[in-house]
């Protein structure tokens, strides 16, 4: 009886701190307005400011980054210069409620279209792609939940190459608290040439 009494307390518990904040997506339409100059009204994304595209992305990931990028996991090298104007936008959400709300709201932006892509080997693009990268983001680049691998279909090609080289560099994944971005960092070896990553990107965009 006492085992019972106690797992039904574990529950409530439980079920009390899950159900302690429902995002707001109306909420974080407001907050979003901070977001906007940068990554538009539609969460489109800024190819001339460098701002990738939010909409389409996965909120479990925009939250894992907006909560790395306050809390200094992401952003703090002083090489990424990019990443160091992201994380001081990122403490203007006030905290955790906020930050759950202004991803709910991304959630109800509609899928932009891919942007265009450059000319690539396409044969190579795909069997390197597969052999680096699919296994973890999809055959289709739609990324996937389950490993906490992003959606990279959708991404310009400028952030998605300066993304694996800050990876490469040791720019990003390098904290020890980033346990995704630490395993990103060491798949950003298996491409060796730069046509390789080009290609790459070429078949992402393509898909």
């Amino acid at each position: 009886m006492k085992h019972t009494v106690h797992a039904c307390a574990v529950l409530l518990l439980l079920f009390h701190t899950l159900s302690a904040h429902a995002a707001d997506p109306a909420a974080g339409k407001s907050l979003y307005g901070t977001c906007v100059a940068c990554h538009g009204a539609a969460g489109e994304g800024m190819l001339a400011l460098n701002a990738p595209a939010l909409a389409g992305q996965q909120g479990a990931y925009l939250l894992r980054q907006l909560e790395h990028f306050k809390s200094g996991l992401r952003g703090a090298d002083p090489k990424d210069s990019l990443g160091m104007q992201m994380r001081g936008m990122a403490a203007t959400l006030a905290d955790a409620t906020a930050v759950e709300d202004v991803v709910a709201y991304i959630g109800t932006l509609p899928v932009p279209a891919t942007p265009a892509g450059p000319d690539y080997n396409k044969r190579n693009g795909e069997n390197q792609y597969n052999a680096a990268c699919g296994a973890c983001h999809g055959g289709t680049a739609q990324g996937n939940p389950a490993l906490n691998a992003p959606r990279l279909a959708g991404l310009d090609a400028a952030y998605l190459k300066r993304q694996y080289r800050n990876f490469g560099d040791g720019i990003r994944g390098s904290h020890k608290d980033d346990r995704y971005g630490r395993q990103m960092k060491m798949m950003a070896t298996m491409l060796k040439t730069e046509q390789d990553l080009n290609d790459v990107i070429g078949y992402i965009l393509a898909q």
